[in-house]
């Protein structure tokens, strides 16, 4: 395939990506962006095929590599449930980093295999941009690597901290920056792989000091990274379709990361630099007496919705994982036929990761209209009847309002607790993700159940019928 029709066909895939990510950013274009994307993915890889010089011996090996990476991921894909689509999409974060290491690598070892020059003589360009790319991969991989286990609960979410680490930090990143320029002036391979092996180390000190309440920021923050890292490889291979991609996630990402951030109140550089600036913040209520509180069953909130004129359905990560969206739509759908007026409240964050409550409610086929973001619905709760807030618990804390040693002081929350009524599902009163009690569970207006939520949805809408 000629060089001019490979640039014109990465150029149509870079467009069909831009539209994809164009529809990416409403719930109603959301499946024709993906589609978008997936046109725009097929043609990126035959043009690719068709660019191998040696095309059948090469053809070969890729397509065996090929089959055997999108075997396994296919597999992962359709057999993750969605309460773990936060750790899938950090893994294959750590995936992507980790690609551009070690195509950077194999950059270094055999220039010649990518016009770059020789081994000791490679380009000075190529070479910057490898270190560049090389770097943030590392970075990535590592930083991703933490976010798994700190998701999946192998590591505690708690922020792990030690004195003296953001001085730790400040001089492996300017170690980093050192390193690259002599390297480009030397081009020796120990300082290459001495570049890669403290890229590694400064992912794990990133990520490892920003606790549970802002993993969904670390999500989309990795996801940036690992964009940039993409395009640094694209440079180094001359890719335009990689670079541009690589450009899109990662601008895609930065900008989503900084809009979590201001509807988080957390500062952007805060977060990307590893908490940097934050303080060891140990809430209050970890040292108060457990309190009192009223506990119900199913009657007693069905009794309270069929005499509400407005119902505001709060739902959370407990919701994913009691995978109770499809029996909280018959719970609404139960509701709306009594005449009762029903909306979703969404938080930023809620869930662990970005949007992660919105794809839930779009699998329960839930109508886009009923759902609504923080700054849209805040003000109704002081007017609704009934607050049923079914597995969400740090983004209902009203501490985040009060407490200013709480470590989610300053973070905007939904106004759960101006409603008449609160309906809070959870199987205890074990605190949140953030690691904090919530003050909600033991207001006067707020009535605790006790259970699975699935389990009581379906149970409320037995007694509602």
């Amino acid at each position: 395939m000629s060089a001019n029709l490979s640039a014109i066909l990465y150029l149509i895939s870079g467009v069909l990506f831009i539209l994809a990510l164009r529809g990416l950013s409403s719930p109603e274009t959301s499946r024709q962006g993906n589609l978008f994307g997936i046109i725009g993915m097929v043609i990126a890889i035959s043009v690719t095929f068709l660019s191998i010089n040696n095309f059948t011996e090469g053809f070969v090996y890729v397509l065996i590599f090929l089959a055997i990476g999108g075997g396994i991921g296919a597999f992962i894909a359709y057999r993750i449930p969605m309460t773990a689509m936060p750790e899938l999409v950090a893994g294959f974060h750590s995936l992507v980093g980790l690609a551009a290491v070690f195509v950077a690598i194999s950059a270094f070892i055999n220039p010649e295999a990518f016009n770059l020059g020789t081994p000791g003589n490679i380009k000075l360009a190529s070479l910057i941009e490898m270190s560049i790319g090389a770097a943030v991969g590392a970075i990535t991989f590592s930083g991703s690597v933490i976010a798994f286990l700190k998701l999946q609960g192998i590591m505690s979410g708690a922020p792990i901290t030690f004195k003296g680490q953001h001085l730790l930090n400040a001089l492996i990143l300017t170690s980093i920056v050192i390193l690259t320029f002599y390297l480009c002036l030397t081009q020796s391979s120990s300082l290459f792989w001495v570049l890669i092996a403290i890229s590694f180390l400064i992912g794990f000190l990133i990520i490892i000091p920003i606790g549970g309440a802002d993993m969904p920021v670390v999500i989309s923050m990795l996801n940036s990274y690992s964009g940039w890292a993409a395009a640094g490889i694209g440079f180094t291979l001359e890719n335009s379709a990689l670079i541009i991609t690589g450009a899109l996630v990662g601008s895609s990402g930065a900008i989503l990361s900084y809009i979590m951030c201001k509807g988080m109140n957390r500062s952007f550089f805060n977060v990307i630099l590893g908490g940097f600036g934050s303080t060891d913040q140990i809430s209050k209520d970890q040292d108060k007496e457990q309190r009192p509180v009223k506990s119900g069953n199913a009657d007693d909130a069905a009794f309270l919705m069929k005499n509400a004129s407005s119902v505001i359905i709060v739902p959370g990560y407990g919701m994913a994982v009691a995978q109770a969206q499809h029996a909280l739509r018959e719970m609404v759908d139960t509701l709306k036929k009594n005449g009762i007026k029903v909306s979703y409240a969404i938080h930023p964050v809620a869930g662990r990761m970005p949007g992660h409550m919105n794809v839930l409610l779009a699998e329960a086929n839930v109508p886009y209209d009923e759902v609504f973001e923080l700054e849209e619905i805040n003000n109704d709760f002081a007017h609704a009847d009934v607050a049923y807030v079914i597995g969400a618990n740090d983004v209902t804390n009203p501490v985040a309002k009060t407490d200013p040693q709480s470590p989610i002081y300053g973070m905007p929350v939904l106004d759960v607790e101006k409603c008449k009524s609160v309906l809070f599902v959870k199987r205890s009163l074990s605190p949140g993700y953030a690691g904090i009690d919530n003050d909600l569970f033991y207001k006067e207006n707020t009535l605790m159940l006790f259970a699975d939520a699935k389990k009581m949805t379906e149970e409320i809408t037995k007694s509602l019928n």
